[in-house]
């Protein structure tokens, strides 16, 4: 299920991108030590009293004039507003109420959507005197909070996660595959889910999805049911969304936490760019199971290389997913559309299986016995016991004598040895190591 959405806004220099570090503390410094992966800072996560939800931050626009600036802010705003279920309109307690604060509550006022009003820079009682005159947005009560002393952090919580909807449990059966299509801007996303229910002609129904602005749609093929989860809003193409790529990588991030495999659609006309790293790294991020389809592949010219050349380039850019399969179609002629669903059937069944513990440690066992761990200043790890904890995706427990003496390199060596035994294709695998104690 997609956590709700929280989003920042406020003009520049208020402070949103201190207080979103604030809320997501030191999430975002949690980076996979694997090559490939990238980051944005627009989005992050936080949970608070239970509730786990995306943060939006809309900070770190550049200005250049006041009308730029209020152009920009708007901009922004909207599309902030549009993705999120809470909004977090943050003022500055220094500055009062500025022309461009007042610009931002006329868009929220218009969104008819949850806003807690929070007024920063409240770093001392002085201060405090100082957030009445921000009643007169029209928001309620303000919150004061101080970004620079972590103050009032909790109450601003409170207050936004208050306001977050009820989530919504889904309904689809477990032998349901919930199949998630990403991908950046004129990729092809749409035609291609055009392409698939046109084959099959088995549309049950257009659905609301659990998300908003989210559109499920189920259908059937060769026995097996599927959900295609697509987002409304990135069917909307315009100037802004085109040419602001940190919002679609927000649209794609819930649609991947509802799937069970993604489908990273790539332009082959074009070729690969850096924001396909970004939206691909955020699937893997999350452990789903994911297949590289490239469309448009009936206009590319190409000789008997050009699809080992591309699936190269794939691999290249994409160190860190070199699980993930690679499909060649053509949304538009439907040419190689027949591969693709067997091809997800296959993620999904990885994506799921669980091995059993004594076939495991043999596995391991033998690459242990090949391959020793190296030594570290005399001490060498010795690994005791494996066992799968956890499927989608599979979740593998490494029981060791020291945990630290576990470098990257054999722990990639140890997956590597695991892959080629039970295969586990088109999905990531979680491994952890933990001393041997902490099975008992």
């Amino acid at each position: 299920m997609a956590r709700p959405v929280i989003a920042i806004v406020g003009r520049p220099n208020v402070g949103k991108s201190t207080i979103f570090n604030r809320i997501i503390g030191d999430r975002l410094a949690i980076v996979e030590d694997k090559p490939g992966v990238t980051r944005d800072r627009i989005y992050g996560t936080g949970e608070w009293n239970g509730i786990s939800f995306s943060v939006i931050d809309t900070g770190g626009i550049e200005i250049e004039g006041e009308d730029e600036l209020i152009r920009l802010i708007r901009v922004q705003a909207e599309l902030a507003i549009e993705e999120a279920d809470t909004i977090i309109f943050m003022v500055d307690a220094k500055a009062g109420i500025t022309r461009a604060d007042e610009e931002v509550a006329q868009l929220l006022y218009r969104s008819q959507k949850p806003v807690v009003l929070a007024v920063n820079k409240v770093d001392n009682l002085q201060r405090m005197d100082d957030i009445y005159e921000f009643y007169g947005l029209g928001f309620g009560d303000p919150v004061a909070l101080s970004g620079a002393h972590g103050t009032g952090i909790g109450d601003l919580l409170d207050a936004a996660v208050a306001k977050l909807p009820d989530a919504q449990e889904e309904e689809y059966d477990e032998d349901v595959i919930k199949v998630a299509l990403i991908g950046r801007p004129n990729v092809g996303k749409s035609s291609l889910v055009n392409a698939i229910l046109g084959e099959e002609r088995v549309i049950v129904s257009n659905v609301a999805g659990t998300t908003r602005d989210a559109i499920d749609t189920p259908f059937e093929h060769d026995g097996q049911r599927y959900v295609l989860i697509d987002t409304a809003g990135m069917r909307k193409r315009g100037k802004v969304y085109e040419t602001t790529e940190k919002y679609s990588v927000m649209r794609a991030m819930k649609a991947i936490e509802r799937a069970d495999v993604v489908l990273v659609v790539i332009n082959g006309e074009e070729g690969i760019i850096d924001q396909d790293k970004h939206i691909a790294g955020y699937a893997h991020e999350n452990g789903k199971a994911a297949v590289f389809v490239v469309n448009k592949w009936d206009v590319v010219e190409k000789d008997d290389k050009t699809m080992q050349q591309f699936t190269n380039t794939i691999r290249d850019h994409f160190l860190f997913m070199s699980y993930a399969p690679i499909v060649f179609l053509s949304a538009l002629t439907k040419q190689r559309l027949g591969k693709l669903l067997p091809v997800v059937n296959r993620a999904a069944e990885q994506h799921a299986m669980r091995v059993p513990t004594h076939l495991l440690n043999e596995v391991v066992a033998d690459a242990v016995a090949v391959t020793p761990p190296p030594t570290d200043k005399g001490r060498r790890l010795r690994v005791n016991y494996v066992t799968q904890v956890a499927v989608k995706p599979p979740t593998i427990l490494i029981f060791v004598n020291e945990p630290e003496l576990m470098h990257f390199s054999y722990e990639r060596y140890l997956e590597n040895k695991i892959r080629a035994a039970f295969e586990f294709e088109g999905t990531p695998l979680r491994l952890f190591t933990r001393r041997k104690s902490d099975q008992e």
